[in-house]
């Protein structure tokens, strides 16, 4: 088969490229902090989008950092036993939290749902950084130019750990049976939300996104969902004057040093035909996670429906085992 990125064998040994700051942890530690500061207030109002025999169906609404109230579809099993698993749910690059059907499968089988719109994209969470609505790209380099403290992805990370503290709230969550799930971005926000809240269980991450900037950066794959990087060096380091420091701050952001403080088991898909999050990108992540983990290895597929992962993401998060 073609190969796009290292042979298998030296991707299942590679742990990354990207610069970690050396304050990382510190970094992390002071962005908890503020979260802890900031009262969610979380407001559910039932929703009438559509009737189900099995589930009730929620918008879910609460404060994060800046002040942004954040939108998440939630979705509970009717009368189930209490309490019961809930996942939170992160979607792909520039979109949204689904259709609500999508969500009913699980909550049939007794899990509580919760998906997550990421605030300045394609659904309904406030982007109080001067803008409303939809913002679509430009999200990594958003805050570049201010510092590691106005990066817009440690807003977005620090909203998914708010959202696992309003759910576990929940009288009828178990806060002991918390999993993530997600792809490209959403497979990012997957990783980033287990890492930084503990009492995350499970974890589902599939190609993830905002993985080992300077190793995409070398692939010169510095397109599709990585174009922005391309832009920003262009426009603002045009004679590579800052780079060692541009891609330092984008450490700050980067989910492969997020992984060694995930505790939750974890399954991943990883594919090797992927030119849009490089193979060796997702490796970065997989191989920095010490916790329980288990590979599914798509050696023929890129950035793409994976048959048969999706059984096993059902059986994985429903708890079943």
């Amino acid at each position: 088969m073609p190969c796009l990125d290292y042979p298998l064998a030296q991707l299942q040994t590679y742990t990354g490229t990207n610069p970690r700051p050396a304050d990382f942890d510190d970094y992390w530690a002071r962005a908890l902090a503020d979260l802890d500061s900031i009262d969610p207030r979380p407001e559910l109002k039932r929703s009438d989008a559509l009737q189900s025999r099995n589930s009730e169906i929620f918008d879910l609404t609460f404060t994060s950092v800046g002040g942004a109230r954040i939108y998440a579809k939630y979705v509970r099993p009717k009368n189930a036993a209490a309490p019961h698993p809930a996942i939170l749910e992160f979607h792909g690059y520039t979109g949204n939290s689904g259709e609500w059907a999508n969500k009913l499968g699980f909550s049939g089988e007794g899990v509580a749902v919760a998906a997550m719109d990421c605030r300045g994209q394609g659904g309904q969470s406030q982007d109080p950084g001067g803008t409303t609505g939809n913002t679509h790209n430009g999200h990594i380099i958003r805050g570049l130019s201010d510092g590691p403290e106005k990066l817009l992805f440690r807003s977005i990370f620090l909203d998914t750990v708010q959202l696992a503290r309003v759910v576990a709230s929940f009288d009828e969550v178990d806060a002991n049976r918390l999993a993530t799930n997600g792809g490209s971005q959403g497979g990012a926000l997957s990783i980033a939300c287990a890492a930084l809240e503990p009492r995350i269980k499970r974890c589902v991450s599939v190609y993830p996104f905002l993985s080992d900037y300077l190793r995409v950066w070398n692939m010169d794959l510095c397109k599709d969902a990585y174009a922005e990087l391309k832009t920003y060096m262009r426009h603002f380091d045009p004679l590579s004057e800052a780079r060692d420091k541009i891609f330092e701050t984008l450490g700050y952001i980067d989910v492969h040093h997020l992984a060694p403080r995930i505790g939750a088991e974890v399954i991943m898909a990883l594919t090797l035909q992927d030119a849009i999050c490089p193979p060796s990108t997702q490796f970065a992540v997989f191989n920095n996670i010490r916790s329980q983990k288990t590979p599914f290895i798509y050696e023929d597929f890129g950035h793409e429906g994976l048959p048969r992962f999706a059984d096993s993401v059902f059986d994985f998060l429903t708890f079943a085992k």
